[in-house]
């Protein structure tokens, strides 16, 4: 979680990163990006690793949106309990 020391986590560190983490290292690599300021070659490493934690910050929203469960209304149309958010009624 050194994000300034130009060592950028592999891949498992990503994997280890709350969703939180991940995506405030995420905004700080665009930060850096859209300033202008970084080396071509650090630009591009910086990139490749905002990918990477894009990618896992995606895969947690995926999960996160599968464990969904929508409310079920009895026909009185009171809650009656809860159902997998799947698609389908």
């Amino acid at each position: 979680m050194d994000e300034g020391n130009g060592s950028a986590p592999s891949a498992d560190d990503i994997a280890k990163m709350s969703f939180e983490q991940a995506l405030g290292a995420l905004e700080s690599i665009v930060q850096q990006l859209e300033r202008g300021d970084v080396p071509l070659d650090e630009s591009i490493t910086l990139y490749e690793r905002g990918e990477q934690l894009r990618a896992a910050c995606q895969k947690r929203l995926d999960t996160a949106q599968a464990r969904i469960e929508k409310i079920v209304t009895s026909a009185d149309g009171k809650p009656s309990g809860t159902a997998p958010l799947d698609g389908s009624n």
